[in-house]
């Protein structure tokens, strides 16, 4: 299964759409997951016309319209990948220590809310991802998201996209 992640998409207000590279890879991918800071509604019904399978949660841009069809915490299971999605998870230090503890039994943890890509392994075997932010770069040389594979519960292929300035 092909996974496009994204987060801090934060449309209209940091760019009218998202980026054509983005679309082209929500196209092609069988599950795509964003984690949060969507800002208006538009945007999640944009992003649920053209994915496949949409697994998300809303963030703390996010108001009541966003959070009433969203859930704070999104966990699925993609092909024996067990997932969850959550907007913020507080400072860098030790993240992966407490995520760990807070998401016990989850092979795959993404989230959000830095626009700062983030990939860690946790010490038992928690993996991080963050996917930066496509229409935000803040403090990054690039806006960017992540794709990834996922086959009989194992996560490959992991990849950052850099996006090209706007």
């Amino acid at each position: 299964m092909r996974l496009v992640l994204t987060s801090d998409t934060h449309l209209p207000k940091r760019a009218k759409d998202l980026p054509a590279a983005l679309w082209a890879a929500i196209g092609e991918a069988d599950v795509v997951v964003h984690a949060g800071d969507w800002v208006d509604v538009a945007a999640l019904d944009a992003l649920l016309a053209r994915a496949a399978r949409l697994i998300a949660c809303y963030g703390n841009n996010d108001g009541p319209a966003l959070r009433a069809r969203l859930p704070e915490i999104a966990y699925a299971d993609v092909a024996g990948l067990r997932m969850a999605v959550v907007h913020e998870t507080g400072p860098a230090q030790r993240r992966e220590e407490r995520c760990a503890a807070r998401f016990p039994g989850v092979d795959l943890l993404v989230f959000g809310h830095s626009h700062i890509p983030w990939d860690t392994t946790a010490a038992g075997g928690l993996r991080l991802l963050n996917p930066g932010s496509p229409t935000d770069r803040r403090r990054q040389p690039f806006a960017t998201f992540m794709t990834a594979t996922v086959a009989a519960g194992e996560l490959t292929g992991v990849r950052l996209h850099q996006l090209p300035p706007r």
